[in-house]
This record gives C-alpha cells, structure tokens and sequence, in this order.
C-alpha cells in the first residue's frame, strides 16, 4: 500500500446501475441532446441547490466565460486576477477584450478590491474576478466600485459550487456568474459548466446564444455558438448531485485533518475557514517559506512525487507569465508582487471524498519529515 499513487482529485462518480437506469430512458426516447428532459430537470435542480433564480447549462466551463462577456456586450479591457487557470483570460482574448491583471489579497488568492480602481481607464467596461480555491471574493467593495464607474462583473465561480455567505449564494453577485462541472471539480457532470443569471429575459438570452442564436426553427436572433449540455451527462449530473453534500462533507474531514496535523509545521501555512461562509472544501493549498521551512516549495513537490503523492502547483506560473500575456503592462511583476508571492510557494495537497485515512496520513508524513 505504501507505493500507492494519491491523486491531487478524484472524480465523483454516480452510481452505475443508477446511471443505467437513466441511460436506459435515454434510449427508449431517443433523445439525446438539444434540451431535453434530462436537461431540463438538471437545470431546475440546480438553480434549488444553488439557491439562484435561473441556470443555464454548457458542455463546459469556458464556454459560458466566452458567452458571458457576448450577452454584456464587453469590449475594450477588464480587470482580472492573474492567479487563476488560463481559462479565465482566455475568455477575454477570445472576445477581443484585452486583460487587466491587478494584485491579490494574500489572505485570500482573490483578487484584491484596493487594486482595481487604479487599474481603471476610459476603456474599462468589466471586472472579473475568481472565487479561488472556492473562497469568496469581497462581493460587496467589488460591487461598490463597478457600481461608481458603470462596469460590470462575471464572476468567474469554476471553483464556488455550492459556497454561500451567511446562508446566501455567492453565485448571486455580480451580473453572471460562471461554474465548472469539469471532472476534477467537486460537482462534476464529466466535462460541462453552467451560467447564473439573475432573471429570465437575460437567461433566453444565453439560452438562444448556446445553441447558434435560434428563437425558433426558422428565426435567428445573434450569432451564437453552439454549447449545450447532452442528455447523458445531464442524467449523470442529476445523480451526482444527491450526494454532492456527502462528498463535501468527506473533504471537510480531510481539511480539518490537515489543519490539526500542519498547524506547527514550520514554513507551512495554509487558509483556514472564513466565518459565515459554507465552503465546499475544493482544494487544500499550503505555501511554503523555504527559509523557515528547510526547503523550497519545489523540493517539496518533487519529494511528494517520487513518493507516490501527487500535488500540484495551482497557479503557477501566473497567467501574466505566459507567453500569450507576458507583453502586457500589467503583467510586469513589479505589478503583482503577492500574486507572485503566493504562485512560487502553493502546493494544492491531495483533496477529494475518496481519500482515506491512509492516504491522508502518508501525505502528511510527506511533509512534516
């Protein structure tokens, strides 16, 4: 057992026979895309999970960024962090839009309002923040400003499944919000995502949007694309939602056995829970001080992989840094001290529901050797 390979995630999986059943109905109607039953039933499902007025599903988690910024008609710049998966920029390029970066709040990786309104210029037209790690950003300063200057925001949320604050979805900031339901996320649909949208003009909208711009067989209101969510993976995503709150629950344990067990480490902190908030526990980072430590994050990370306990390094490096985005202004990293900072000393630790105490003591040991 002890050369056993522990994986950063794991996906959670519905019940096969369960999932047969379904697959079954599938065949005996036919219908296996383009809106239906399944699909339908996982959007209303959804919405009174997550507690939001209106979902609209996707075949993943890119796909309503780039539709997001298309129903708001933003152009021009908008203000991003670059301490996320490049998927968050990528929405922007694809759409013309050119990134922002601003800094990060080191309590938090989001982020961080006291940056944005110096970023602002005539071109501004948004702000897009991530809820890293699944922690929720400063909605309220966020709107605030965004409220002062006649910007608007989408929340990027791929990390946020489920989280509230003081019992309110966080999915309800911002003008949209944007969710994964990639396989590695802690409510997966195989691949696939969703959008939150606030009423029902905006959600027919995105609905027309995701499937070419059709209102109707013949009628055709915008260029749209086409990114719907099947029958097959909707039916998947409504059994993996009965027991998304056990699976929370069971990385709440290994969050809480981490903490208990890395708390007088040396060199190694990590973020503990925020008050009020319903986390959803979808990664565990530490960040390493080397000096205090006794060794880099990187030795860390490699001494991890050769014995079988696979980390990773999320985010590093920084999307400024990449080839794409390194010529921005923005991007210089005189710019992004903490974001840097936090980028070149995070280690995301083994976190999913399939973990057992085994698992968690040997990553454990990794570390406090």
């Amino acid at each position: 057992m002890g050369n056993k390979q522990i994986t950063v995630t794991s996906p959670l999986l519905p019940n096969l026979e369960e999932f047969q059943d379904l697959l079954k109905e599938i065949w005996s109607r036919k219908w296996i895309t383009n809106n239906g039953s399944f699909h339908h039933k996982l959007e209303e499902a959804l919405a009174d999970y997550l507690k939001v007025p209106y979902v609209s599903l996707f075949t993943n988690g890119t796909l309503p960024l780039i539709t997001a910024l298309q129903a708001l008609r933003i152009t021009g710049e908008v203000i991003t962090t670059p301490y996320s998966f490049v998927a968050t920029t990528h929405a922007l390029w694809w759409n013309g839009i050119k990134p922002v970066f601003v800094d990060i709040d080191p309590k938090t990786g989001n982020i961080n309002p006291d940056c944005i309104e110096a970023a602002i210029t005539p071109k501004t037209t948004a702000i897009m923040p991530v809820h890293v790690y699944g922690k929720p950003c400063d909605t309220e300063r966020i709107q605030a400003i965004a409220d002062k200057y006649g910007l608007k925001i989408i929340y990027d949320a791929a990390h946020a499944f489920g989280v509230e604050v003081s019992g309110e979805s966080i999915l309800n900031a911002g003008d949209m919000s944007t969710l994964s339901f990639h396989a590695t996320k802690v409510y997966n649909t195989i691949e696939g995502g969703a959008m939150v949208m606030h009423d029902e003009k905006t959600k027919r909208r995105i609905d027309y949007l995701k499937n070419f711009g059709f209102a109707g067989e013949t009628e055709v209101v915008a260029p749209g694309i086409n990114s719907k969510l099947d029958e097959i993976r909707s039916a998947y995503g409504l059994l993996n939602l009965r027991q998304v709150d056990q699976a929370i629950e069971a990385r709440h344990q290994v969050a809480v056995a981490y903490r208990n067990a890395l708390r007088d480490v040396p060199g190694v902190t990590f973020f503990d829970d925020m008050p009020g908030v319903r986390h959803n526990y979808s990664y565990f980072p530490i960040f390493i001080d080397a000096e205090k430590y006794g060794m880099t994050r990187d030795e860390l990370y490699f001494k991890m992989r050769d014995n079988n306990v696979l980390g990773r390094r999320y985010f590093y490096p920084l999307i400024s840094e990449f080839t794409t985005y390194r010529g921005l202004p923005s991007s210089v990293p005189e710019n992004l001290p903490n974001a840097h900072c936090m980028a070149n000393s995070v280690i995301c630790l083994p976190m999913h529901h399939a973990l057992i105490d085994e698992d968690i003591k040997r990553v454990i040991e990794q570390i406090r050797k």
